[in-house]
């Protein structure tokens, strides 16, 4: 029995639910919940078959959540709630004694800021209570994870330069619009550059550093070092590593938007008062914004998420590019969302079909690269993520 509980209905939640149904060998019992439950409803019908349960939770809530755990009796919880929430979820997984995988590392809501120090705190009390917890298992931080755990195994003997590459070359006919919930969107490209160089992290302003890069099939786009969460962890296990860097590409419209929504306050992520009512102005904005979930209809063009390496195998230096393209039309089609949600959905999906297998249980808290990486980059290719190697080509970087 592979009993499975998802939480979260937006745009990763739809592809999650629909990747997990199909995939009834592993996962046999399947229940879908959120704080509106209409959405999972929704989404549960537009899967059919009766495959899918739903429930309402308030995922701030540790007692909803016991409670809802106690009653439906998972053996992983899917989280793909927002990451203000991953604590709480985690709390009332060792309450319960279920297992955890999320996508995103936790940030506290009053701080644009996101770190593992709070969910690594967690180690002691997940392996004492014999419970599995997998972080950051989407596509960046996860396969991305994965991509260098494997290239670690089979291509290098030691690792130096890490360069992960994300570019969005897709349209969705928006004046502006967020992949993914704005709130933490914004969040996250706003905040100051990092990256990771001889044993230090080096701190830069917000899209300071940044150069064309080509990606496959798509050309150049110019790209930008900006901080991601799996650089944390990845150089803490791969202690060879000399830089880590991470780029994401943003188009020049995107980034004006981005500087007036600035500038003007609607980034603020503290309350105001307005006509004696307290309110946070990136939530309004998040409010008047297109829903990512509701992007994918007119979704055009595709994503290039990779990882480009540089390091030592025989003595040799050796170059390795392992890189995914994923159609926005043709993730619609499948799952009614688009590119960036199914980017993510289905390595959740991957992770937790991976913990059921049998092939990544290890009681404690865990980030990807910590598992063998060589069963999932095989579920990748079956579940619509296929990869490309590239050796000893130009990096560019």
């Amino acid at each position: 029995m592979g009993r499975v509980l998802i939480i979260g209905a937006g745009g990763v939640g739809t592809v999650v639910a629909h990747k997990v149904a199909q995939n009834a060998d592993v996962f046999t019992d399947i229940m879908l919940a959120s704080r509106t439950k209409s959405k999972c409803d929704a989404i549960a019908k537009a899967i059919g078959g009766n495959r899918i349960k739903t429930a309402q939770v308030d995922a701030d809530n540790v007692d909803e959540l016991v409670a809802l755990f106690n009653d439906f009796k998972p053996e992983i919880v899917i989280n793909v709630a927002l990451p203000y929430q991953d604590l709480t979820i985690m709390d009332a997984c060792l309450i319960a004694g279920v297992n955890y995988l999320d996508t995103a590392n936790y940030e506290p809501k009053d701080e644009a800021h996101f770190e593992y120090s709070w969910q690594w705190a967690y180690q002691d009390k997940f392996k004492e209570a014999g419970l599995t917890a997998i972080l950051g298992c989407g596509f960046d931080p996860g396969v991305s994870g994965v991509y260098t755990a494997y290239a670690a195994k089979h291509h290098f003997d030691e690792i130096h330069y890490l360069d992960i590459v994300d570019c969005n070359a897709g349209d969705h006919h928006k004046a502006f619009a967020t992949n993914f919930n704005p709130e933490i969107n914004i969040r996250e490209v706003t905040q100051k550059g990092k990256y990771y160089e001889n044993g230090e992290w080096v701190i830069t302003e917000p899209h300071q550093i940044h150069k064309p890069l080509n990606y496959p099939n798509i050309g150049p786009k110019e790209s930008y070092v900006i901080y991601h969460e799996e650089l944390e962890s990845l150089v803490k296990n791969y202690p060879t590593l000399k830089r880590a860097r991470f780029w994401m590409t943003f188009g020049q419209e995107y980034l004006t938007h981005l500087r007036v929504i600035q500038n003007i306050g609607m980034a603020r992520i503290d309350e105001i008062d307005y006509n004696g009512q307290k309110i946070v102005p990136i939530q309004f904005l998040k409010a008047v914004l297109p829903n990512p979930g509701d992007l994918g209809e007119n979704y055009t063009g595709e994503t290039s998420i990779g990882c480009r390496i540089r390091g030592i195998k025989d003595g040799k230096e050796r170059t390795y590019y392992v890189y995914n393209n994923c159609s926005h039309e043709a993730a619609y089609k499948e799952t009614g969302a688009q590119g960036v949600s199914y980017t993510t959905g289905v390595p959740a999906m991957i992770g937790a079909m991976m913990f059921l297998k049998g092939e990544w249980k290890n009681p404690g808290v865990n980030n990807v690269e910590d598992f063998n990486p060589d069963p999932f980059m095989e579920q990748l290719n079956k579940q619509g993520l296929p990869w490309v190697e590239v050796f000893d080509g130009d990096l560019e970087l």
